[in-house]
């Protein structure tokens, strides 16, 4: 049950403030890291191809735990899962931040990740508890709640390059920590409380998807190294195979399985989360390779790359807040997301044809404004209709489903472009031909993901009324009542 006080006046929006700041702590994680990099890479020993994995640690396990945070998050109550998965995610933080190896760095990222997986679908869940009955304010809720995510993402970069120039690369950690401590000390007070519900936990299914996804990422990753032609390669990439298709077969066999099939007939679930795999498989590359371009191609120091990247964060937090909720009201959700993936893929393909002596006023700021008004179009209105797709009594388990889908996307969608850009020059560094060579891979094949993803969003998402039409269409039913 919620409390009332809990859902009400100022209240609600200070919840609001911090369910929007979990969004973007977690995704803050997934890109604080990319300028510290270098850094990191020379200090604990990483390879090139390998380096990835300090992103891919993280989001593997985030992206695989997300349908067991999930299924936590009903189960246990959003507010108390909400408040667990800030220890665990301070926890991770400072064994991070405090690692001497690379076993070590990476266990830190994982752990960060377990946190996160617990932090998300509960946030979502609350989101929904708070403004799911309050439809004029819930398009609100939504479009500061998604600003959050690509504020996150450039905060991070911007705030890697202050931390890794000023202080040292264990700083991107250890901030997050007083940020924790903060909002374990406020959530009580403003969340709605719950009581959660009976129910089983299907840790074998939360087991093998997991597992799945990390051997899947893992045969991507490695084989630049080991070879597409590999037995090694083959072995492993099957493997997860197998333990993903176990995954989906425990779930048709569970009485309380992890993740409930009869879920995927909700109308336009399928294809709203289909939209945030591939906007993530495309996305998340596209800042993981800008990182490396602008520092180890053009030459940009930590401080100055993060700077770079401030343009596309303003120009998003201007499409999601400002312009989005108007026009999906106006025009609906699907055209919106086939429209901003289909500029999401122009964008990427823009930016591969940067050149090695390119300039960042020419081969990246426009490139990377089309691509941030793509990503702006295309990211709230498949959220939203991911969430609304699923009845209210699974709202844990659909914000589960959709967590999942962007950060399965964007583990994939890195380990892919990884394993593309290595096998086209990525491997050289030092060497700004090469290097961009392989960047420039990465970002046509983001471009492909994203395309991709706008055909399926136009085959596979039905048409729904757009705000302004339902309201058009009750004003004429009362006026021939």
């Amino acid at each position: 049950m919620t409390t009332p006080t809990a859902s009400t006046g100022s209240r609600r929006w200070t919840a609001l403030a911090l369910i929007a700041l979990a969004q973007f702590m977690v995704i803050m994680d997934t890109s604080i890291i990319g300028v510290a990099l270098p850094k990191m890479q020379t200090d604990l020993g990483f390879s090139q191809e390998n380096l990835s994995w300090v992103f891919n640690a993280y989001v593997v396990a985030f992206g695989g735990l997300l349908l067991l945070g999930g299924r936590l998050s009903d189960l246990l109550g959003a507010r108390r899962l909400f408040s667990a998965g800030w220890i665990v995610l301070a926890a991770g933080s400072l064994t991070a931040g405090l690692a001497g190896q690379i076993w070590a760095e990476l266990a830190g990222r994982a752990l960060q990740g377990i946190g996160a997986a617990l932090i998300a679908p509960s946030a979502l869940t609350l989101l929904m508890t708070l403004f799911g009955s309050r439809p004029q304010e819930l398009p609100k809720a939504f479009a500061l709640y998604g600003a959050a995510a690509p504020a996150g993402g450039t905060a991070g970069v911007f705030l890697g390059g202050i931390i890794t120039q000023y202080a040292s690369w264990p700083w991107v950690f250890y901030i997050n920590i007083p940020i924790a401590l903060i909002v374990l000390a406020a959530a009580p007070a403003v969340m709605p409380s719950d009581t959660g519900r009976r129910g089983s936990i299907d840790l074998a299914g939360a087991i093998t998807v997991t597992a799945g996804l990390a051997a899947a990422v893992y045969a991507i990753v490695r084989a630049p190294e080991t070879g597409w032609s590999s037995a090694d390669t083959w072995l492993v990439l099957l493997v997860g195979v197998a333990l993903i298709a176990a995954f989906v077969a425990l779930q048709s066999k569970r009485r309380e399985p992890l993740m409930r099939p009869g879920i995927w007939k909700a109308p336009n679930l399928a294809g709203a989360n289909i939209a945030q795999l591939l906007m993530a498989a495309a996305w998340i590359p596209m800042w993981f390779f800008l990182n490396l371009y602008l520092q180890q191609v053009l030459g940009l120091d930590a401080f100055a790359s993060g700077s770079a990247l401030l343009p596309m964060t303003v120009a998003i937090m201007i499409m999601m807040i400002v312009l989005a909720p108007r026009l999906i009201r106006r025009f609906g959700p699907k055209p919106l997301i086939v429209l901003g993936l289909f500029a999401l893929a122009a964008g990427m393909f823009w930016l591969s044809l940067a050149r090695p002596d390119g300039t960042f006023r020419v081969d990246v700021l426009p490139a990377s404004l089309l691509s941030a008004v793509g990503m702006s179009l295309a990211f709230i209105p498949s959220l939203g209709t991911a969430l609304s797709s699923a009845r209210p009594e699974e709202g844990g388990l659909a914000s589960g489903i959709v967590n999942t889908s962007y950060q399965v996307g964007s583990a994939l969608g890195l380990a892919a472009m990884t394993a593309l850009a290595a096998a086209h020059g990525a491997r050289e560094p030092g060497n700004p031909t090469a290097l961009t060579n392989g960047f420039s891979a990465a970002f046509l094949g983001a471009a492909v993901l994203a395309a991709v993803g706008a055909l399926a969003a136009l085959l596979t998402l039905r048409t729904t009324p757009s705000a302004d039409e339902a309201d058009s269409g009750e004003q004429q039913e009362k006026a021939t009542a």
